[in-house]
């Protein structure tokens, strides 16, 4: 995960989310702490992590690092969830798997919480399973704490981990136990819950999920790809891992329960993005390597059926096999009573049969076949005498073998012994194959194309089209983000809108002047350039901010559009006043007479342009 990471982490440019972050991570912990009480409180504990972040180094590359780190780690833990819950080899699969999903590279490689998010419900998922198997409850309580503070929508988890233990058919002890770690990490979130409710503003752009999302939402977290083969075939392997038992109480409530729930909720109250459950996309690569395994186990079953082995007695070959492998000796037998067997099994290494009583049965190494045990092949009862061997093999006694077939039945165990080690490795080039099938997606979303919008080569055309003293408008204000991402391109320029800065005001893009002001500063321009949000201007769109609601009317309707560069969902614009502004400038609003009567009212049409982002 690490290595599919760092490719192309450093992609050129941020986005708006990730200016967000940098700007806010850039301000003092006062400063954030004022910050938290109007907006963004649902971050606050990422932004104070970021700040100690980006105080090491301000640059992309490390807003991105901790989001690295998390899939990673998510990785890692997804891994161990499948050894514990089912054996290595499934980890080892659910663990690649995960790490090669795309929406998981995306997340990977964004400056924002949700990698994060996802490493603590795995965390907090695997220590669960711990404190079934008898382990204490309360690191399950203090990671779920810690990560509903990232995010309180990671609080969905918990009706996924309540299914489980339902599942489980667990005591009165052990939910006694879950019930009072869960009152702990809940004590914790109740007061951001109270901060946020307030800042429910701040979620308004979200729309009411519809089929297509849902849709969109199981492809990305069902199957490494969409479509296609590799996505039928993950779909299979899924449904034939729900009887994988123990793995599946786990797993399948993790991946549906929080998705289902928040698309369910929304529906009267518009919560929903697929990032605020990316947490619950651990549950697919799990089933994946379940079914992946049972499927394994089938085929493995079938050869043994075809290498003459009854499916019986295929468990009690291999732990042969095993033994075999621990004591570098071969067995002739598998089955036996007393200590005949024993004698059979590390005595006669000629004979390949086991004795006991008689009654034994040997297997042919080379076939797998049982044969009578001869009682020939037991020890001469007067141990303290020789006694010559025969000179021709007696139809009851010992069978006398090639030099050389030891060293046949030797390289058979190790071709058995190896096998398991084979399976795993085939699993392994089989999860190579959806990776290089989705190879090109992985290329495109190493691209700053691939986001929203690039706020860097935005900034890059401010810095070679704007001249010195050109005033600049940023519509909605949200998009000043862009001068606070990258000051660099903005200097010489000035902000006409401008009051008070984020910092000192406690807002993430500052207060800006009142409506009366600002037509006042207005007035004296003849050209402005407009950072605003690319399907505005002209735009049918009433803003709810009266600041706002100025700087449209004023450009739209006393300024004409002369250049225009669009890049995702913003754009730079220059306009030019359609007539010279006067000698003498309007300083009071409302003027004492207008020159064109007062345009009508504007009528509000959805969709607004997208505020601050949570």
């Amino acid at each position: 995960m690490l290595a599919l990471g760092l490719w192309g982490l450093d992609r050129g440019g941020m986005w708006g989310d990730e200016g967000v972050t940098f700007m806010v991570g850039r301000r003092t912990v006062p400063q954030i702490w004022h910050l938290l009480h109007g907006v963004d409180a649902v971050h606050g504990l990422y932004y104070l992590l970021m700040h100690a972040v980006l105080t090491v180094h301000p640059g992309e590359v490390v807003l991105r690092l901790p989001s690295l780190c998390g899939a990673a780690a998510t990785t890692g833990l997804v891994a161990a969830l499948g050894t514990r819950l089912a054996r290595p080899r499934v980890g080892l699969w659910a663990g690649l798997l995960y790490a090669i999903t795309p929406l998981t590279g995306h997340y990977a490689q964004e400056g924002r919480s949700y990698a994060l998010v996802a490493a603590g419900v795995a965390a907090a998922t695997l220590f669960l399973v711990r404190a079934l198997e008898g382990r204490s409850w309360w690191p399950y309580g203090a990671v779920l704490a810690v990560t509903f503070l990232l995010h309180e929508f990671a609080v969905l988890v918990l009706c996924a981990h309540a299914v489980t233990l339902a599942a489980a058919r667990v005591r009165r002890a052990v939910w006694r136990g879950w019930i009072r770690a869960v009152g702990v990490a809940g004590g914790v979130l109740i007061p951001l819950v109270w901060v946020s409710e307030r800042q429910s503003a701040q979620v308004a752009w979200l729309r009411v999920p519809d089929w297509d999302t849902t849709e969109r939402l199981a492809r990305d977290f069902l199957a490494v790809t969409p479509t296609g083969v590799v996505f039928w075939t993950s779909i299979a392997l899924i449904l034939i891992g729900l009887g994988a038992g123990r793995l599946t109480s786990v797993a399948l409530p993790l991946l549906l329960l929080p998705p289902v729930i928040l698309l369910s909720v929304s529906q009267f109250r518009p919560l929903f993005h697929e990032r605020y459950v990316l947490y619950a996309l651990a549950g697919a690569p799990l089933l994946v390597a379940a079914g992946a395994d049972r499927v394994a186990e089938v085929l493995r079953w079938l050869w043994l059926e075809g290498r003459g082995v009854p499916a019986g007695r295929g468990a009690e070959v291999e732990r042969a096999v095993a033994e075999v492998g621990r004591r570098r000796e071969l067995v002739g037998a598998v089955s036996g009573s007393g200590a005949g067997a024993g004698r059979g099994a590390g005595g006669d290494r000629t004979s390949g049969g086991g004795g006991g009583g008689g009654g034994g049965t040997g297997i042919d190494r080379t076939t797998g076949t049982g044969t009578p045990a001869r009682a020939g092949n037991r020890p001469p009862p007067d141990i303290g005498h020789a006694v010559p061997e025969p000179p021709t093999a007696h139809p009851t006694g010992p069978v006398h073998r090639s030099p050389r077939r030891p060293h046949r039945a030797l390289r058979l165990h190790r071709f058995r012994s190896l096998r398991p080690h084979l399976l795993t490795l085939a699993g392994v080039l089989a999860v190579a194959v959806p990776f290089l099938h989705g190879l090109p997606a992985y290329r495109n979303d190493r691209s700053a194309d691939r986001r929203p919008e690039n706020l860097a080569a935005v900034a890059a055309l401010v810095g070679r089209e704007v001249r010195p003293g050109d005033p600049v408008l940023f519509l909605p204000s949200f998009w000043r983000v862009t001068a606070s991402a990258y000051p660099g391109a903005f200097v010489g320029a000035r902000d006409l809108a401008s009051g008070e800065s984020g910092a000192r005001s406690g807002t993430l893009s500052g207060r800006e002047v009142g409506p009366g002001e600002l037509r006042a500063r207005l007035a004296g321009v003849d050209r402005v350039w407009i950072v605003a949000q690319s399907n505005l201007l002209p735009s049918r769109w009433v803003p709810g901010d009266p600041t706002d609601r100025v700087k449209l009317d004023v450009v739209d309707g006393e300024f004409a559009r002369r250049q225009e560069y669009v890049h995702g969902r913003v754009k730079l614009a220059l306009y030019l006043r359609r007539m010279p502004p006067q000698d003498t400038p309007a300083l009071t609003w409302p003027p004492a007479s207008a020159a064109t009567p007062a345009p009508p009212p504007p009528t509000p049409a959805p969709p607004p342009p997208r505020p601050t982002p949570r």
